[in-house]
């Protein structure tokens, strides 16, 4: 969408939050960009810890961001989930709309962990006007495909898997891979190695145009059951294999969505046994979804913002739906008052 932005002279300021200590990369497109604080989960060992999330997590400098955050330039805000922007546009009376998964968690697709709290959650952490939602599938509601900028390799390793598992220690992973000794693993981590590594370990520092090419080449991913990567594997045809960051909501409806669909085996733990299992599995059938980026833009120039359902329909007609998936859904699902067969 910054690209699409960009080619259409359109004047964008970006804001970022919530990282904590991880490090931005890739930033060059989104200029002279801001940060803040925001919100961000503390999580140790592969779990959300609810008790050092409460404690480093300040609702009066929260409220200071956003109140201290001046929207009068602006026309519209644009919020990937992120509170400060959205709730000083609601403050501030500017025109919002929000486009993240998280949204799609509103609606009864696939979940896991549900609960009151965690839709309060949902719907009060990053309130916008206009909601678009993305899934891996629309599961008969106005809900988009994912987002996703992927460079297709020609190249494929047949022994070769990539790890990313941000939330877990370090030595978890080296023990979880450590016996897979005729495979090749290339561990992304924010967490540097410094002991000696097996020879078929390499551990690597995050980079985004290394990680995106080692996707592109290997064999299979193991990773968190976050949205981006999987949706990456998903349409580059990776075989996947997911580990929830267990007390976070979202992470648990990934889950129980990819398994649904046979979309990627899945692990609550850290499992030798699941993942033997799976290095022997085949690769997945790859699913084109297409470019987003530039619709998303047409449309938000448009100012039809209330004509989500013929939006979603258009998209999804050029997307070609597995069959497998096709035999775990019901025949048809009924977008807004367009009725859509599953394809």
């Amino acid at each position: 969408m910054a690209k699409a932005f960009i080619e259409k002279g359109i004047k964008v300021d970006y804001l970022f939050s919530g990282r904590g200590d991880i490090p931005f990369f890739e930033m060059a497109l989104f200029g002279d960009y801001q940060t803040q604080k925001g919100l961000t989960f503390t999580t140790q060992n592969g779990r959300v810890n609810l008790s050092k999330t409460f404690k480093n997590n300040s609702l009066l400098s929260i409220n200071r961001e956003i109140s201290h955050l001046d929207l009068t330039p602006y026309d519209l805000v644009i919020s990937d989930f992120e509170p400060i922007t959205a709730w000083a546009a609601r403050k501030q009376g500017v025109a919002s709309i929000g486009i993240n998964h998280q949204l799609a968690l509103r609606y009864p697709v696939p979940k896991l962990g549900d609960s009151w709290l965690g839709q309060c959650f949902l719907n009060n952490f990053a309130p916008v006007d206009i909601p678009l939602a993305c899934h891996w599938h629309h599961f008969g509601f106005p809900i988009l495909p994912p987002i996703v900028d992927v460079i297709p390799s020609a190249m494929e390793l047949s022994q070769q898997v990539v790890v990313y598992l941000p939330f877990e220690h370090p030595q978890s992973i080296i023990e979880l891979i450590a016996p897979f000794e005729e495979y090749q693993f290339i561990v992304y981590h924010p967490i540097s190695m410094t002991k000696v590594l097996p020879d078929h370990v390499k551990w690597q520092s995050l980079n985004g145009d290394l990680f995106k090419r080692d996707v592109a080449c290997c064999a299979g991913v193991i990773s968190n059951a976050g949205f981006e990567l999987p949706s990456e594997a998903l349409m580059l045809g990776k075989k996947l294999l997911v580990k929830p960051l267990h007390g976070q909501f979202e992470q648990l409806s990934n889950m129980a969505a990819l398994a649904l669909l046979g979309a990627a085996d899945c692990m609550m733990k850290l499992d030798k046994d699941v993942v033997r299992r799976w290095l022997k599995s085949a690769s997945r059938e790859a699913i084109n979804y297409p470019p987003l980026g530039e619709c998303l833009v047409d449309w938000i120039i448009s100012g039809n913002w209330n004509e989500i359902a013929s939006l979603c329909q258009s998209v999804w007609q050029e997307v070609r739906l597995p069959e497998t998936w096709q035999k775990k859904s019901v025949s048809t699902n009924v977008i807004g008052d367009i009725s859509l067969p599953y394809r």
